[in-house]
């Protein structure tokens, strides 16, 4: 029985290499908006179902197709009003589907990273070839549609295969060298990014994507109603904000605009937003950026320091 990932080495926080974000901030803070499509009878996956009723499952697909009618401009209002520019969690799908949602985030110069096809299609049990060609597919469409050459992958419905990061830093690398197949979101072990193995040996990274803080995981599996959501969501960035002090680390906010953006939702994600950027020493940033500037000044001595820790324990 394996007892780790094997991706990433144990790290303690404690005595890192100190991290300065642009400008002195102590908080690199970024809002990931998760735009996803979902199909309303899905090919069958024998691993896992889409819908926890027999199709069509009105209830699941509808609300879902509420957030790209109507929560998409709901949250995009609210992110312009606050100077954030998105990192979206791209079913690419919605590249075909939806053109007008890339558009509008491209108006923006919002990040597009891939978060698969559509979130109805899982890496379980495909084969090696069937996930890169999925990993390319998703690549390509990205820059196919918007020249963007992505950076960052977070796996369909958090599916994932041990080969996933591998698969998504050499695709990346195939097609644009250094400029895509840089981060992933799907490892939520630490609130700085950090280095991740991979067998190119490619320098890959993973950066900060909260569950605690996914406003799925808060509503519909925790139930948490959104005035407590945001004062979760406020005590979260107060706690990084103080420990950024010494060293810099990462908020995401993950948000789907099927929940947060609902109109009984949506003032308690506003007063959050106005409450971190109100502090002038945040870094409001995307998820490349943060990427792109732990990679330049931070990620060769993180792994010095790893590599002497590891030594003085023998």
């Amino acid at each position: 029985m394996k007892e780790s990932l094997g991706v990433y080495d144990y790290w303690p926080y404690k005595d890192r290499p100190k991290i300065r974000w642009p400008n002195g901030a102590k908080v690199a803070f970024w809002v990931a908006p998760n735009i996803e499509f979902y199909e309303l009878d899905p090919p069958d996956n024998p691993y896992r179902k889409a819908w926890p009723q027999p199709s069509p499952a009105l209830p699941g697909y509808t609300i879902r197709d509420y957030g790209n009618r109507v929560g998409h401009r709901r949250q995009m209002a609210l992110l312009d009003k606050y100077g954030i520019r998105g990192s979206v969690s791209l079913s690419v799908a919605l590249c075909e589907h939806y053109p007008e949602i890339i558009e509008m985030c491209q108006e923006r110069d919002w990040e597009l990273f891939s978060h698969g096809i559509y979130n109805t299609r899982y890496t379980y049990g495909l084969s090696e070839q069937q996930e890169r060609d999925m990993i390319r597919d998703s690549i390509e469409t990205i820059y196919r549609h918007t020249g963007q050459k992505c950076a960052g992958y977070l796996a369909p419905a958090l599916s994932h295969s041990e080969r996933t990061l591998d698969l998504f830093a050499e695709v990346g690398t195939e097609l644009f060298g250094d400029e895509a197949g840089i981060y992933t979101c799907d490892l939520f072990h630490d609130d700085q990014p950090t280095p991740v193995s991979v067998r190119s040996g490619k320098r890959f990274i993973s950066i900060p994507y909260s569950l605690e803080m996914n406003d799925t995981i808060v509503y519909a599996v925790n139930k948490v109603e959104p005035r407590h959501y945001g004062e979760i969501l406020k005590r979260h960035f107060d706690r990084l904000y103080q420990e950024g002090e010494e060293s810099g680390t990462v908020m995401c906010i993950p948000t789907h605009n099927y929940q947060v953006s609902c109109p009984h939702r949506i003032k308690a994600f506003e007063e959050v937003l106005e409450y971190i950027t109100g502090h002038s020493d945040v870094w409001v940033a995307t998820g490349r950026e943060i990427a792109d500037y732990y990679l330049e000044h931070y990620y060769d001595a993180a792994l010095d320091d790893i590599e002497r820790k590891k030594g003085s324990v023998k």
